[in-house]
């Protein structure tokens, strides 16, 4: 029968920290009696206790968590552990064979190998197995033991330590890459608008939680924007969330809009949904061509905030709203028009942004109204576009003492007129334009380049 690996003994041995004491398992079987462990020198007012095992057995019993290091003898014979185990037929010579099945129930610890000086092939190839150092008996002495012990706990450390440090490293590339494929990019080229967004998952190490934004721009130049937030916080939700992006974007795509929009959106969650408990809230805006007019359908989603040319950022009206989304089998969501103006700065946000606490205790609520004026003095500050939504999670998470415990999701939509006024017509946008040096229309050419 296979030894089982103790995994909770391999992790308090690599993690645990040591004292100043260390504490060796040798495992050796000399029938002649030949072999006995140096004294050890205290080096630094370190001592070195030993624990002496005769087989595999009596060794796996011995290996407790304070054990800092093994010494192993590879002529230590072959016994039933490592043939039930099956590693002795694929090991080779019978002493890897026994390392490899010390490595498997240690994966921890720092090993020793042990070996005649007149084998150092051998010894060079438990090194390579696994093993931090290797030993031969005939020069065993106490002050080289003890050197060899720090030496190989310290490279065992070291190397858990790396590996680690690999780990995370590919774990943040795999990251980012899942992140720039869960993450929507805006569709909106040709349009006038200015598109920042800042996300923040509330569980710790996510990538995602159950909010969700995305804007495109469809052919005949309306620009679609929307947000959304599924109730809950782990990663069922956040897929969830995902799906219900990835539908939107296909359905107003398609041409879809409003309550015939939110409908068939409902229709999506009812069917991917986990249990009839989950819903989502939604906020939806379609700005016009010209970018002066929108229409907003809220479905129990926080009303979006605008900020017009010389005028107080305010809430946009949401007494019209639908509920959310999985709530009511046959709910409608209506579409109210909404004049932007010239100059604009519309935000939508998710509840995440003003559930955050403030107050010397932590006891109140940010809310919309705490919201709408930290917005109004980061505006009197000068701020815009991806520093004004830097600046306003910064500033909730600092009200609330911390980090946030739900998901924020922030998307900004901005309007220039003056800006708009000084670009070139749309069929100029994008090239050169060559002037004829001849007053002659006939010879007048406007080759792009």
């Amino acid at each position: 029968m296979p030894v089982p690996v103790p995994q909770q003994r391999a992790e308090a041995a690599a993690e645990a920290s040591h004292g100043a004491d260390l504490t060796l398992l040798v495992i050796e079987d000399d029938p002649a009696g030949t072999f006995t462990v140096p004294e050890l020198p205290a080096a630094a007012g370190t001592r070195v206790r030993i624990r002496t095992a005769r087989n595999l057995t009596e060794a796996g019993r011995l290996l407790t968590d304070d054990v800092d290091c093994i010494l192993l003898d590879l002529a230590l014979p072959t016994g039933s552990e490592t043939r039930a185990s099956g590693t002795g037929d694929a090991a080779g010579p019978d002493g890897l064979a026994t390392l490899q099945h010390v490595l498997r129930i240690a994966p921890g610890h720092a090993v020793l190998a042990l070996t005649a000086q007149d084998d150092t092939a051998l010894a060079a190839e438990a090194v390579r197995v696994g093993a931090q150092d290797y030993l031969f008996r005939d020069e065993l002495d106490g002050r080289l033991l003890s050197r060899a012990i720090r030496y190989a706990v310290e490279r065992k450390r070291a190397d858990a330590a790396q590996l680690r440090l690999t780990e995370s490293a590919l774990r943040a590339q795999e990251n980012a890459r899942l992140e720039r494929g869960l993450l929507p990019t805006p569709l909106l080229e040709g349009s006038d608008l200015r598109f920042a967004a800042r996300y923040r998952p509330g569980r710790s190490r996510a990538l995602l939680g159950g909010d969700f934004y995305d804007t495109v721009r469809t052919p005949d130049g309306t620009v679609h924007a929307m947000i959304g937030d599924v109730c809950g916080h782990g990663p069922d939700e956040a897929a969830l969330g995902v799906e219900l992006r990835i539908a939107w974007r296909a359905l107003t795509l398609a041409g879809l809009c409003g309550d015939e929009l939110l409908s068939t959106l409902q229709q999506v969650l009812e069917h991917e949904r986990e249990s009839e408990e989950i819903f989502a809230t939604l906020c939806t805006v379609d700005i016009a061509p010209d970018g002066r007019r929108a229409g907003l359908c809220l479905a129990g989603h926080p009303a979006p905030l605008i900020a017009r040319q010389g005028r107080a950022a305010h809430l946009l009206p949401y007494e019209d709203g639908g509920p959310a989304l999985g709530l009511l089998p046959r709910a409608r969501w209506p579409r109210r028009q909404v004049e932007l103006g010239g100059t604009w700065s519309l935000m939508m946000y998710t509840d995440g942004l003003i559930e955050g606490r403030v107050g010397p205790v932590g006891t109140q609520r940010l809310g919309q109204d705490g919201m709408v004026a930290m917005i109004n003095r980061q505006l009197a500050e000068g701020l815009a576009g991806e520093d004004l939504l830097e600046a306003a999670v910064a500033q909730v998470r600092e009200l609330n003492g911390g980090e946030l415990t739900d998901d924020v999701a922030v998307l900004l939509l901005d309007r220039d007129q003056n800006a708009v006024r000084r670009r070139p017509p749309d069929g100029e946008r994008g090239r050169n334009v060559l002037r004829p040096r001849t007053a002659n229309p006939a010879r007048a050419q406007r080759p792009p380049l």
